[in-house]
Parts: C-alpha cells; sequence; structure tokens
C-alpha cells in the first residue's frame, strides 16, 4: 500500500492538461482569432530552401506556397533542377494531391504533411482559451480539426505552435527571423514519429 500515493500521484500528472503541466494562468482576453500571417499575402509567391527527413529518407529542394484566395493555397517541392516531388493543394477544407513522387507516395506521410501543411497555411483559428506564464508567451489554445494546438506570441507576434494531446507536445512548428508578415526561416519537428521539415527562405 506505501506505493498507493507514488502510483496515484504519478497517474494525475500524467494525465495533467498541458496548461496545468507548464503552468500556465488562464487569463481573460477579448481576442477571439488566433492569427497565423506568414502565408496570406496572395501578391507573394513563398520560396524556401528544404530538407524533409522521414525516417531514413531525406528529400532536399525549393519548397514553394502560393496563396490563390482565401482559404486557397498550393503547396509544392521540387528538386534545385525542378522536378516535382509533392504538389498539394488546400481549398478550404478540402486536400488534394496533384502529385507526389513514388517514394514519398505512403499514407503516414502524405498524412502528417497534410496536417502539417493546413496548419503552416490556416490563417485564422477560434480561440477557445487564453493562457499566460510570467516571463512568457501568450499561450492561445484552438481547435483545428479535431487537434488540439497552442499559439504561442510575444509582443503579438506568432513564433510557436504547439499540437497538443493531453499534457504531451506531439509536433511543434517554429517561426524565426520574422520580417513583417513573412517567416523566413520555419522548423517543424514531430516528437514521437521520425519527421522534420526544416525551411529557409530563398
Amino acid at each position: 500500500m506505501k506505493y498507493l500515493p507514488i502510483s496515484l500521484t504519478f497517474l494525475l500528472f500524467a494525465c495533467a492538461s498541458f496548461p496545468k503541466k507548464y503552468n500556465l494562468g488562464r487569463i481573460d482576453s477579448d481576442v477571439a482569432i488566433a492569427v497565423n500571417p506568414y502565408f496570406s499575402d496572395i501578391s507573394m509567391d513563398y520560396i524556401y530552401k528544404a530538407k524533409i527527413n522521414f525516417g531514413e529518407k531525406s528529400f532536399g529542394g525549393i519548397f514553394v506556397v502560393k496563396k490563390f484566395g482565401p482559404e486557397h493555397h498550393r503547396v509544392v517541392f521540387t528538386t534545385e533542377l525542378g522536378n516535382k516531388l509533392f504538389d498539394f493543394s488546400f481549398i478550404k477544407n478540402e486536400f488534394r494531391i496533384n502529385f507526389i513522387l513514388s517514394e514519398m507516395n505512403k499514407k503516414i506521410l502524405i498524412s502528417l504533411l497534410k496536417k502539417d501543411f493546413f496548419v503552416l497555411t490556416h490563417e485564422n483559428a477560434n480561440i477557445l482559451n487564453h493562457y499566460q506564464k510570467i516571463g512568457d508567451s501568450t499561450y492561445f489554445e484552438t481547435k483545428i480539426g479535431n487537434n488540439t494546438y497552442f499559439y504561442l506570441t510575444t509582443d503579438e507576434r506568432l513564433h510557436k505552435i504547439l499540437e497538443t494531446k493531453g499534457s504531451k507536445v506531439k509536433s511543434d512548428y517554429i517561426f524565426t527571423e520574422l520580417e513583417n508578415d513573412h517567416a523566413r526561416e520555419i522548423k517543424i519537428q514531430h516528437k514521437n514519429i521520425g519527421l522534420t521539415i526544416d525551411l529557409k527562405a530563398i
């Protein structure tokens, strides 16, 4: 019986919510929408040098995002010589594969890329709760599809998105080298799956 309190403490900690685990305090705010501005300019072609690592496979090349209209983005990844590796369209809640290299045509990889690029290009997310950590960012809790995300802002600038489940971080999206509404460097990393995406603006 002497192990019961320890077991209960471990169970409660394991089941704790993300805000509780990281000591986030809920705050009142009139802000209703979490904004991701980094692929929102319809007049701009967003061009990055990219490296995608998935398991033991590594793919390098040029990554381009183009906005065509409200909730309409196209994401294309090519070799440096211009050969397509994949070409995806996001139109509202519709996902369309225009092309994908056979070597990348894996169900789990397509599912992850679909989710990641939808998060990257999703401009407005409804805020469920607001949190603050002393000396840290403001955390906006949102829902995209069935998944929970926390948008982290400092001085009203988005610098990180965390996908969470319970108290755990499943993946993070890190925006650095910020210039106005352009993130010149973006890193996506999944915690329990061997997928990382590194983007550096050209």
